[in-house]
């Protein structure tokens, strides 16, 4: 009897680990974990699949989940887009006169089928993209009761989860960098949604109330364009908003935007997210591998590094060439691993900044990582845009355990919940789960 009721406690409390919701771009807490019994370690086009179906249009755009209900974003256009290139970086831009039609779509947990669908906009994209990117890379945000939809050169959308819109908000479109186009996704925090608009012409960082789309703060941002998204910090001491730039890394007060502190040290192309752990901040961005820091809280004013120092009294440790352009970091216990654009992976010790994984080249035969890690049950999970998934084990050793491939393009970063994995590709959202 009593192994039994031992059985019974176990249970029950795996199950309730299970990650329920996944609210946001990297889940609740923005950190790529997740948990769930059958979550699966392999899946090809058919194996482990659930359902797979044709989103209209196309998004580069998570997916997040509520539920039984799904959400993604997808610009749909008046013609096929034929499938993007992928490796290396094609240089140009794709301007448009075609008529797109800017959705919110809402899936049906078990079945894929489409619950309803929200049109946003509909109109002549006002901005170009890069061959690559998408008009609706902005991942969507929920709390349960309502979900925002951003769209940077079109605005921000409240829906409720029937899809009825609550109220919207536009701001005036403006030219990025080459044109390439927008990727900063919306952070929701208690009653504020806050938006992080950095751009070649006006750069700044907005908070409006949940409720009403009113706005309760705008601050300017002395930057140009970025396509990284905004973290709360929850650092025990304050709540801290905390942006990556081209020139700074900044915190912001969320109440009303007074700057706290910024480190200069960024460079090139930004499309990071920050990340917490462990009592410290971790952040960074730069083109070819640029700097990475590990925060403290309670900081103030600019606590720049000078000099060749590695370290000083708000920053514990940083590493020069410690991080990556696209994908986020992931940290798994004591483990800080760095997945490269170009197929390098890396790990540090989150706490000290000491290398534990020299980094290992990956065979990804020109493909590059633009989606974020995950990790759930002793495994950590890449995606790089060729589709193929590469699997190692959580440990302090590279060691791989095997590659999944769903023969697609993908960018986005997957959704985990209910024991299933979302990954979504250029021609597919495919819901993967454990069949065993």
């Amino acid at each position: 009897m009593k192994h039994w009721s031992l059985f019974l406690i176990i249970a029950t409390t795996v199950m309730a680990a299970d990650t329920e919701n996944w609210p946001q771009y990297r889940g609740a807490n923005a950190d790529g974990l997740g948990e769930g019994a059958t979550l699966p370690e392999t899946w090809s086009e058919t194996e482990n699949v659930v359902w797979k179906v044709k989103v209209p249009g196309w998004g580069w755009s998570s997916p997040i989940v509520w539920g039984d209900k799904i959400f993604v974003t997808s610009a749909v256009g008046e013609k096929e887009v034929p499938t993007p290139h992928v490796g290396g970086y094609p240089g140009g831009h794709i301007g448009t006169g075609e008529v797109h039609r800017w959705m919110l779509y809402c899936l049906d947990f078990e079945t894929g089928k489409i619950l309803w669908e929200f049109e946003a906009h509909q109109g002549i994209p006002p901005q170009m993209r890069h061959p690559r990117n998408s008009f609706a890379s902005e991942t969507p945000v929920t709390d349960g009761e309502r979900v925002y939809a951003w769209f940077a050169n079109i605005g921000l959308f409240c829906c409720d989860m029937n899809g009825k819109k609550l109220w919207e908000r536009r701001w005036p479109s403006y030219p990025m960098r080459d044109g390439w186009n927008t990727g900063t996704s919306p952070v929701l925090h208690g009653e504020r949604v806050f938006i992080q608009n950095d751009n070649d012409q006006e750069s700044w960082l907005e908070t409006v109330d949940k409720l009403t789309g009113k706005t309760l703060w705008r601050v300017p941002r002395d930057e140009r364009s970025t396509w990284s998204t905004p973290y709360v910090w929850e650092s025990g001491q304050r709540s801290e908003l905390v942006t990556i730039g081209m020139k700074k890394i900044r915190s912001y007060a969320p109440e009303d935007g007074a700057l706290l502190w910024e480190i200069s040290g960024t460079a090139g192309l930004v499309s990071q997210i920050p990340i917490s752990k462990h009592g410290l901040l971790y952040a960074g961005a730069g083109y070819h591998y640029g700097p990475l820091y590990a925060i403290k809280p309670g900081a103030k004013g600019d606590i720049s590094l000078t000099g060749d120092a590695t370290s000083n009294e708000f920053i514990t440790w940083s590493q020069k060439r410690g991080s990556s352009i696209h994908p986020g970091y992931l940290i798994s216990g004591d483990r800080l691993f760095v997945c490269y654009d170009s197929g390098l992976l890396g790990c540090f010790n989150a706490k000290t900044g000491e290398e534990i994984i020299a980094k290992q080249r990956l065979n990804t035969k020109g493909g590059r990582f633009y989606a974020s890690p995950w990790a759930y049950n002793g495994r950590v999970f890449m995606l790089n845009e060729n589709g193929d998934t590469w699997v190692i084990e959580d440990s302090s050793e590279y060691k791989l355990v095997r590659k999944n491939s769903l023969g697609d393009v993908a960018w986005a970063t997957p959704a985990i919940a209910r024991g299933s994995l979302f990954i979504r590709t250029f021609s597919s959202l495919f819901r993967i789960q454990n069949k065993k």
